[in-house]
């Protein structure tokens, strides 16, 4: 994507990267790019299943990329990033410019529900009036499905900047002062990706039964700490049905979101997951926090169970990398180290 230089155009621009959400493997993509180049010779297709922000996908995208995500906020950034469908960048520059200059946007369901919380009166206006102005030029056919999903994640991107939270939305800081305002950037994205790239918003458990990949990463949360519960508010503006929001957190209802990973069924769903895939390797993302944190803090599969239900698909390597996680404030840990447990599998699927 040919785009001047900052500086010499009135936007910024943002890169897969620019946003803090818990779990993001950015820092550690040198160690899992590392290992997959060493140890998996020959993939053509990788699969991101538990895809988040898509950090991991972004660093393979010389291969054909399947990501998904329960979370549709999740879904609309990585279908931005790897979209098998082609966008008019200047189009999506003129969004983001016209956005940008808006003022005195009126009252929404934004400023109904959310004004002087995790944003003020005033962004809460801005950022209802372009969610609706992008879902009513979508309708009328004025913009594809990719460039939709780069102007909504380019508002995500610029809501997280702004909010006055600890980085997630389990609470806003009451009585912060506002002191930014709200700006878009545009996105970085390539305007042609690999036309076989796929992207979904399903549970993993059942995509796996349908696709097959050389390359399955996994990357499930840990803990009992929903992501659904960190990031309803950037799920609610992009699904953009305007619930009616509870609490004084101001949360939706978020019972079809949760994950089973972070519950007691852990164990089960991952043996069920890891039966199910069809691949040559497998390479799961899992830290060492077992019970190194509060209770919530710690996680749900133990290595123990780890190593068994993998040994059963295939042979298996341990690589461990230190790192300091972005976590939500409220555990102290030390010596926090990422594993790739890398499963090749028996019968090459």
């Amino acid at each position: 994507m040919n785009v001047t230089p900052v500086g010499t155009l009135p936007y910024k621009t943002l890169q897969i990267n620019n946003r803090r959400y818990l779990g993001n493997k950015y820092k550690l993509l040198p160690f899992i790019t590392r290992v997959v180049h060493k140890e998996c010779p020959g993939i053509q297709v990788m699969a991101d299943v538990f895809a988040g922000t898509g950090s991991v996908s972004s660093a393979f995208t010389d291969k054909t990329l399947i990501t998904n995500d329960l979370m549709y906020s999740s879904y609309l950034c990585n279908f931005a990033w790897f979209g098998p469908e082609p966008y008019d960048p200047q189009k999506v520059i003129d969004y983001i410019f016209q956005y940008n200059q808006a003022e005195n946007c009126g009252d929404n369901y934004m400023t109904e529900n959310f004004a002087d919380t995790y944003f003020s009166r005033k962004d809460c206006s801005k950022i209802g009036y372009i969610r609706e102005d992008i879902e009513n030029n979508y309708q009328s056919q004025k913009l594809n499905h990719r460039e939709r999903a780069l102007l909504i994640a380019s508002l995500l991107y610029a809501m997280d900047k702004i909010a006055v939270t600890c980085g997630h939305y389990d609470a806003y800081r009451k009585g912060a002062e506002f002191y930014k305002s709200l700006e878009l950037s545009v996105p970085m994205a390539e305007v042609h990706n690999n036309p076989n790239n796929q992207c979904f918003q399903e549970d993993a458990n059942e995509l796996v039964k349908r696709i097959h990949a050389d390359l399955v990463y996994i990357d499930p949360p840990y803990n009992s700490r929903q992501y659904c519960d960190a990031y309803h508010l950037l799920e609610n503006v992009a699904y953009w049905q305007k619930p009616q929001v509870f609490g004084i957190a101001k949360k939706m209802d978020r019972s079809h979101l949760k994950s089973k990973y972070c519950t007691m069924a852990a164990v089960n769903a991952f043996e069920a997951l890891i039966r199910d895939i069809k691949a040559d390797y497998i390479l799961l993302s899992y830290n060492n926090m077992a019970t190194k944190g509060n209770g919530r803090s710690n996680a749900k599969i133990s290595d123990e169970d780890i190593m068994r239900i993998l040994q059963q698909k295939g042979s298996v390597k341990v690589f461990s990398e230190e790192y300091k996680p972005f976590t939500t404030g409220k555990s102290d840990i030390s010596e926090n180290a990422e594993r790739l447990f890398l499963c090749t599998c028996f019968h090459k699927e």
